[in-house]
């Protein structure tokens, strides 16, 4: 609905020119009339019309000055001028003023309609575009926050070899030298629990705190696990990394003690590292560091001592790499391979002359904790973990640890065979039903409860083709059946099959078809 007010000094002007606008438009509401200037700039502040009808000529404040004042808090607002003066400078005075029509008086009715209904068509085209943007800014915000939670899980997983700081600068438009991780945790008082509402509040509160604190970082925030979030700081400054990383820990605990969270906040903080490929390690000091704060009472963030024996990474890589072999095992339930990976496992950590149960128990917590941030992606309920105790004998360490992987990899088989399949066909049936409709990945994915990138991954595993090729298969399969409808335009034949843009659809479904929309019509009609 667009608001029009009229101003024009006399009164039947204003009168007719009402009586027309709501007698040939139901999207128009003449929501006041103005006899000059002076009234017309009092009511365009208060009512805030889309268009003006503005007569030039009137005592006091004339129509030019009331433009020029009214486009001061408001140079939105569309003006129509109305004018007996048929002068080339008064025409050329509001040109300036950015109005581009100009209807003489006595004024017909078509010369009004035809004036509003050019300005109407560009307001309409311009929040159109307006929506559009705003549509596509919210789409890659979403998708952006998607892929930098994908990439902070395959970070945790050590999934990321490949990627360099050069390429991720490239991706984010930025330089990067060195990142680290830092890992956020909401911890309850003992014997209670937080709510699932509780833990998102806390997830979205951090998010948006990170954002307004951290200005000298490149930021990815991780997946909630839990209570607990893993977020990549990345940066190109020669920065003294101990003061800035105090900095922003000290500036959240602050704002965290402003908000009412039913608990308190903790913060481990890993080393930084020069390589993409080291920013694994990171993360494991950043939990060795909030297993330090646990044995410290009044501390709210700690650095990993990475001097200390408990807490030391182990310096093979090998370590690293069987980790990332053993989930991906686990993912993919082979319970015979994850016997063998496990053992190789345990054989490495038994050819340290110097080990200790304090070492074994701290690699397995690792271990889990990464098992456990993987099955929550599946979206697998499987929260139970294996409590170890340092009193405990190191071969009874080891088969307990052996026995928990074992109903973790059950666990999977059984998701595999039964939650998943149903879930994927689930998805097909949901994009069946919505392939018209603005569907994304993320809603897909959303719709049946497990991570974007876990549902993408298994979908086409699954069917054969990834989740965007199958909605396209969807939309052209509908788009050639409506097709011998010769009373549907090729346009309203695209907007119902879900595309937004004629030409885009026409390249999709030559692309697909092999023959344009125009073609394939005839050929399947004559």
């Amino acid at each position: 609905m667009l608001k029009v007010l009229i101003v024009d000094d006399e009164v039947l002007e204003r009168k007719a020119v009402a009586k027309i606008l709501k007698n040939s438009f139901e999207d128009i509401q003449v929501i006041g009339e103005a006899p000059n200037g002076r009234k017309a700039i009092e009511m365009a502040g208060e009512l805030r019309p889309d268009i003006i009808f503005m007569d030039i000529k009137m005592p006091g404040i004339d129509g030019v000055q009331a433009v020029k004042e009214i486009r001061k808090f408001d140079a939105g607002i569309r003006f129509i001028m109305v004018s007996a003066f048929n002068t080339f400078e008064y025409a050329k005075e509001v040109m300036q003023q950015g109005v581009k029509e100009y209807i003489l008086k006595p004024s017909s009715k078509q010369d009004i309609l035809e004036g509003l209904k050019r300005v109407a068509d560009e307001i309409h085209l311009e929040r159109k575009q307006t929506e559009e943007q705003h549509n596509l800014r919210e789409n890659l915000n979403r998708a952006v926050s998607i892929a930098q939670k994908e990439w902070v899980s395959s970070l945790l997983i050590n999934q990321v070899q490949d990627i360099t700081f050069d390429e991720w600068g490239q991706l984010l438009g930025v330089e990067i030298t060195s990142g680290h991780v830092m890992l956020f945790s909401l911890q309850a008082a003992s014997n209670s629990e937080f709510t699932a509402s509780e833990k998102q509040n806390w997830y979205k509160w951090l998010k948006e705190t990170l954002k307004s604190v951290v200005k000298k970082h490149e930021i990815m925030i991780g997946p909630i696990m839990d209570t607990q979030v893993p977020v990549l700081f990345l940066t190109s400054e020669k920065l003294h990394f101990k003061t800035n990383a105090q900095l922003i820990c000290e500036n959240l605990i602050s704002f965290f003690k402003k908000e009412s969270f039913p608990g308190e906040l903790r913060i481990g903080i890993g080393h930084p590292h020069a390589h993409a490929q080291e920013l694994n390690k990171s993360y494991h000091e950043a939990v060795l560091a909030m297993e330090q704060l646990a044995k410290t009472a009044n501390r709210k963030y700690s650095f990993c001592d990475k001097q200390g024996d408990a807490f030391e990474i182990p310096s093979e890589s090998v370590y690293l790499e069987i980790e990332k072999k053993l989930l991906d095992t686990v993912r993919q339930g082979d319970i015979n391979q994850v016997l063998f990976i496990f053992d190789s496992f345990v054989t490495k950590l038994e050819a340290n002359k110097d080990l200790k149960v304090q070492m074994v128990k701290k690699s397995f917590d690792e271990l889990f904790i990464l098992i456990s941030r993987m099955l929550h992606d599946l979206g697998i309920n499987y929260d139970r973990t294996p409590s170890i105790d340092e009193s405990e004998d190191i071969t009874f360490i080891f088969e307990k640890g052996k026995q928990h992987l074992l109903a973790v990899v059950q666990q999977v088989q059984a998701w595999r065979n039964n939650h998943a399949k149903g879930m994927l066909h689930k998805a097909k049936d949901y994009i069946e039903k919505h392939y018209a409709e603005a569907i994304t990945l993320e809603s897909a994915a959303e719709y049946v409860e497990l991570s974007p990138f876990y549902f993408s991954k298994l979908f086409k595993d699954r069917f054969g083709m990834t989740f965007i090729d199958y909605l396209t298969e969807i939309r052209i399969k509908h788009a050639k059946t409506e097709m011998t409808d010769s009373g549907k335009s090729l346009k309203e034949i695209c907007y119902s099959v879900g595309y937004k843009d004629p030409n885009y659809f026409s390249r999709v479904f030559k692309k697909v078809t092999g023959l344009s929309p125009t073609e394939f019509r005839k050929a399947a009609i004559s």
